[in-house]
């Protein structure tokens, strides 16, 4: 009867720790029979490979020892000859195992405490595989729990069957958390390390206001409306960008609520973080317009290559449109995805005037005009003397005061002023040493083949190890700011998928590349060309 009981208690404490820590009983078993294996090879010996088994139904322990069957056996507590081995179980063969069954063991007050060590770090260890594969599956979710401890301003919070930490940086500003409160957060990251899985929570993350929203607002969750990006300056204001799929549902009423009660149900919970709700457009000028409420636009004008857009602002509006040391313009330049430049009326009057008065002189020197006619120019739109020397003469000599005869002496001079242009940069090319073999490679410029030189670039071998980067420059956006690196021909009118077709060119003249090559990349090209003009 002793002997049932103490079987039916193992059992029963088996059943309690799988059930209190949330994993498989038969892990809890497995860690009890290592626990056992190690108290018998204690007493049996280190050397011995003893397999102990718990009948998962009865309780029943078994402890075996089991030998390798050899030929000759030199160690016999952990081998058997063949021939003896044959005599417990006829069908043995080389490499087999014969199991030796030992008698029960009575675990001393040392083999015990040792058994104990192993199965709680056995438990342990399940628990943490537990914890990790439940939590790694709810990244991107919001979790509810309770704040265990406050260390070093990062809060431990206890999410019931594992605990997550909100480091410091990841605190809404001057919000304090005190023991048992309840905590909302963010699960944006979860690692398997050393001591444990690490769940990392989040109240600053973008991402946990698109979830409060998806919890308030039941469009966003069934999908007529859609978050397409989100700005914050946590504890302090966001923006939010959104748009219908119904056009009967307006997206920003929609998330504001009857009264404002859905979001100001998200602003509680954001510690009073002030949202400006803003409608989304494909149009980037348009977005970025909206994106600059509460303050009015005048006027914007977009750069697409450098993605860039300059928002020319009413004076007294200056200061509502760039914001409280910058937010207002940093956050729609992180909502838009946008460099933004803001300039009032008259700054913008003031470039302008300073735009013609450099054109006016440079038609002035070029074609030696007097500086009425460099006005009438620059007024009629012409910003380079290219433009003047390639355009047709009808246009010309369609502006008022000029006719046929001075449109033709305009060009004229132009052109001759082009070619002694042209004549300079060739000497400069030549006294640089680049070669000539590079004068070969469509859309090549002398002015292209000087920034070469400079750069120490001289023959076709050195043309075809450049990057179309090398060549246009270009950028990195860290912390919502775009950070625009120049190269060597970011001063010339030259695309990217021109500089890379020059650069194929090159590669082809070299023989760094085949024509099929070059036909496979030309394909490729042309679709990134395509696609950007659809844009």
């Amino acid at each position: 009867m002793a002997v049932s009981a103490n079987r039916l208690e193992l059992l029963q404490i088996a059943d309690a720790v799988a059930r209190e820590k949330v994993i498989d009983r038969e892990i809890v078993l497995a860690a009890m029979a290592d626990a056992i294996q190690k108290a018998a090879r204690s007493r049996y010996g280190s050397e011995s490979n003893i397999r102990a088994d718990i009948n998962s139904k009865t309780g029943e322990i078994r402890l075996q020892r089991l030998l390798e069957v050899v030929e000759v056996a030199e160690d016999y507590s952990t081998q058997i000859p063949l021939e003896l081995a044959r005599d417990r179980n006829p069908d043995a063969i080389l490499g087999d195992f014969i199991a030796d069954p030992l008698p029960p063991m009575d675990f001393g007050r040392i083999a015990a405490q040792s058994a104990k060590q192993v199965i709680v770090q056995k438990v342990r260890e399940a628990e943490r595989d537990r914890q990790f594969d439940e939590f790694k599956d709810r990244i991107g979710e919001i979790v509810n729990g309770t704040v265990k401890r406050v260390e070093y301003g990062n809060v431990i919070v206890d999410l019931g069957r594992g605990e997550g930490i909100i480091r410091r940086d990841e605190m809404i500003p001057r919000e304090n958390m005190r023991y048992g409160d309840r905590v909302r957060s963010y699960v944006y990251d979860v690692r398997r390390e050393q001591r444990g899985p690490q769940i990392f929570l989040s109240r600053t993350h973008p991402q946990f206001m698109v979830k409060l929203f998806t919890m308030e607002v039941p469009e966003i969750y069934d999908g007529i409306i859609q978050i397409r990006s989100v700005a914050r300056d946590p504890g302090s204001r966001a923006k939010i960008a959104v748009i219908s799929n119904d056009s009967s549902i307006d997206p920003v009423g929609a998330c504001v609520g009857m009264r404002g009660s859905r979001v100001q149900a998200v602003v509680g919970e954001l510690q009073g973080e002030k949202i400006d709700i803003i409608p989304w457009s494909q149009d980037p000028a348009s977005f970025i317009v909206n994106a600059l409420q509460p303050a009015e636009v005048s006027k914007v004008v977009l750069d697409e290559d450098a993605e860039r857009i300059e928002v020319v602002v009413p004076d007294e509006q200056l200061s509502l449109a760039i914001g409280r040391r910058g937010q207002n313009v940093r956050l729609a330049s992180q909502l838009t995805g946008w460099d933004i430049d803001i300039m009032t009326e008259a700054e913008e009057s003031e470039r302008r005037q300073k735009e013609f008065n450099e054109r006016t002189n440079l038609f002035m020197e070029a074609l030696d005009v007097d500086e009425m006619v460099g006005q009438v120019l620059a007024s009629e739109g012409f910003a380079a003397v290219e433009e003047l020397a390639y355009v047709e003469l009808d246009e010309i000599a369609s502006i008022e005061g000029f006719d046929e005869d001075t449109a033709s002496e305009l060009q004229t001079r132009a052109r001759e002023y082009l070619e002694r242009l042209e004549g300079e940069l060739d000497a400069k090319r030549v006294a640089l040493g680049v070669s000539d073999e590079l004068r070969t490679i469509n859309g090549m410029t002398s002015q292209m083949l000087v920034a070469l030189g400079e750069d120490g670039i001289k023959t076709m071998e050195d043309f075809a190890g450049c990057a179309a980067d090398d060549l246009v420059g270009w950028s990195e956006r860290k912390d919502g700011e775009t950070k625009k690196f120049e190269g060597l021909f970011s001063k010339l009118e030259i695309s990217r998928v021109e500089a890379e077709r020059m650069v194929l060119q090159a590669r082809l003249a070299a023989g760094w590349i085949t024509e099929e090559d070059l036909a496979r990349e030309e394909e490729a090209l042309e679709v990134v060309e395509g696609a950007e003009q659809d844009a």
